[in-house]
């Protein structure tokens, strides 16, 4: 064959994306199992996150195991359903309709006190923020936070991941009387309110967004919260 010719070139062209495609492929497959892994100890870590419980890749399974007692999915009638509560992807079900959705549930035990776990998603200024809200066993204060975010602004609105803005969380309460309130973002440092946090100073938008993504979430989840 004429290797100055364009059927040469072209033949060694297809050849060659061929191979590097395989090799490419063969990598992928090998890595997957690594990236699960790791998909699977940052979940667990958020999740601690929420109740106080600081955590590594390497011991979070440990420590996941130690302090959560139980998950399940419920419906958006505080129904329990089969499957399993860990697997679950709330990225996807968010793009759900809320009958169908599926809301995990993990219950963790602190210095003998019980804790409920549930995951939140929504929309920053930027892009999908979401994480973790653990109540107490009233189901009412919140014991703990976790937030994180795709592409939200550093120094502004990525505040939102900081103990300084999650803090404010603990000790406030999302219910009025029986009324489900959610949590109030309040810009100017003027938050008293049994259920308000101040905002993040020029982070207005993603502040709300959280106020949006908690009170979304926790009502998916009042049928569930007014089981006492």
């Amino acid at each position: 064959m004429n290797k100055q010719g364009n059927t040469y070139t072209f033949l060694y062209s297809v050849v060659l994306v061929i191979v590097v495609a395989a090799l490419l492929s063969v990598i992928s497959l090998s890595l997957q199992p690594r990236q699960n892994e790791n998909r699977e100890n940052e979940k667990r870590q958020n999740i601690l996150s929420a109740i106080h419980v600081s955590s590594t890749a390497n011991n979070s399974a440990e420590l996941f195991g130690k302090y959560i007692k139980k998950q399940f999915i419920i419906n958006a009638r505080g129904e329990k359903i089969e499957g399993n509560a860990f697997n679950v992807n709330i990225e996807e079900q968010y793009n759900q309709p809320v009958e169908k959705r599926e809301l995990p549930v993990f219950v963790a035990e602190i210095d003998g006190a019980t804790k409920y776990i549930l995951p939140i998603y929504g929309a920053g200024l930027w892009g999908p923020i979401w994480g973790y809200i653990s109540l107490d066993d009233n189901k009412d204060t919140i014991y703990g936070t976790f937030f994180d975010h795709k592409g939200e602004t550093p120094g502004l609105g990525a505040e939102i991941t900081t103990p300084a803005f999650n803090n404010q969380f603990r000790n406030k309460q999302i219910f009025s009387g029986n009324t489900l309130e959610g949590i109030r973002v309040v810009k100017g440092g003027n938050a008293t309110g049994t259920n308000e946090v101040d905002a993040i100073s020029g982070g207005t938008i993603t502040s709300q967004g959280v106020q949006s993504m908690i009170k979304s979430y926790l009502t998916y989840y009042e049928p569930f919260l007014k089981q006492k």
